[in-house]
């Protein structure tokens, strides 16, 4: 977990923002609830709130709405693509006053409400200056592909398939080129506009799997922030590399200010896994309510 060092010195403060939130409940003061969810984003339009498209954002306010009987706003630590799926998404909002639930059972009542490929795993009171979005220290994404002829049912609908198997050891190169800092601007896709394109990734790494009978490997990359397609873009930069179609110095080129067309394709969305999102001090503890600074 993100920043262990510092816990010891800011227990005393996570304790009473606790206490706070608890006596928030036992007043019946405004809460700001956090919330950690996990989707199939096959059928979604992405995270985001759309007129005419099914979003998850969208499906979190319906449930609140249908819930509680108020209109609120849900915020997300980030904005997941098209067809991208999440295990460890946080987003939070205003839980309106005079509503009285403790609240690690605003879980329960709100995956009534929630369609089946949605789910709210954790609740939590957390501390008012809470945003799941600024807040967030840490993000760690999975990409999943699968070697096999032929599609795989049970396998297909959250990994990526390829024919022949990739040199997994060019492809650990690869992964190690891609960690520190960097500007990654070749990494990105263009519609985003963002102050810097420089990152930092604490860890990317290539590891080999096998489920029923079929070989795998997921491509997992922790840091601090992304562009817009930066860990598609790796994927198919590590996968082309592990597949020979993509050198090194390629890759290194690109972060040095190379061309996005130097790399490999943008891997398809729904390989694309949010696998969870790290804070300053733990936000979700089991069986209780936490706070958040």
């Amino acid at each position: 977990m993100f920043c262990a060092e510092k816990r010891g010195k800011k227990q005393k403060t996570f304790i009473k923002r606790r206490i706070d939130s608890y006596s928030k409940w036992n007043t019946g003061t405004a809460m700001n609830i956090a919330l950690l969810v996990g989707y199939d984003g096959t059928e979604f339009a992405g995270w985001q709130i759309q007129k005419e498209d099914r979003t998850v954002q969208g499906e979190l306010e319906k449930a609140i709405a249908a819930s509680f009987g108020f209109s609120a706003r849900v915020t997300g630590s980030g904005r997941t693509d098209t067809g991208v799926h999440a295990a460890g998404q946080v987003c939070n909002f205003a839980m309106k006053e005079d509503i009285r639930i403790a609240p690690s059972r605003i879980a329960d009542a709100l995956n009534v409400q929630l369609p089946q490929d949605v789910r709210v795993l954790k609740s939590a009171a957390a501390a008012d200056a809470f945003d799941s979005c600024r807040s967030a220290k840490r993000k760690t994404y999975r990409y999943r592909v699968y070697f096999s002829r032929r599609e795989h049912p049970l396998l297909e609908r959250f990994a990526v398939r390829e024919n022949g198997m990739p040199d997994f050891k060019k492809m650990r190169e690869c992964a190690a080129l891609l960690e520190g800092e960097h500007d990654f601007a070749g990494f990105s896709s263009t519609g985003s506009s963002v102050k810097t394109t420089v990152r930092t990734v604490y860890g990317c790494t290539v590891s080999e799997w096998t489920e029923f009978g079929v070989t795998g490997l997921d491509i997992t990359v922790c840091g601090n922030g992304f562009l817009y397609n930066m860990v598609r873009i790796m994927a198919g930069a590590i996968l082309a590399c592990g597949n020979g179609k993509l050198s090194s110095e390629t890759v290194q080129a690109v972060l040095q200010g190379g061309s996005r067309d130097l790399l490999g394709k943008t891997m398809p969305a729904k390989g694309l896994t949010l696998v969870s999102v790290e804070y300053a001090i733990p936000l979700f503890e089991d069986g209780k309510e936490s706070a958040l600074y």
